[in-house]
């Protein structure tokens, strides 16, 4: 099963953008996450086409199965 952690952030112009991370470091500390999120803003190294990282929204652990069939 993989896991990732996505990082939700808004931009300046409202809009939501996403950022993950592979194999995150279980359990979770969520002061560790938001203290992450805030430098990541603070350091203004992000900026997407719908403007520059002004908040936090939140994060979530997301996991996914994958089953591959051998189609002959």
């Amino acid at each position: 099963m993989a896991k990732t952690m996505e990082l939700q952030f808004v931009t300046e112009f409202g809009k939501t953008v996403r950022m993950t991370v592979d194999n995150p470091k279980e359990p979770v500390n969520e002061g560790v996450v938001k203290q992450s999120m805030a430098d990541i803003i603070a350091s203004g190294i992000i900026n997407t086409a719908s403007g520059n990282l002004v908040s936090a929204q939140g994060a979530r652990i997301v996991e996914r199965n994958v089953t591959d069939y051998q189609l002959v």
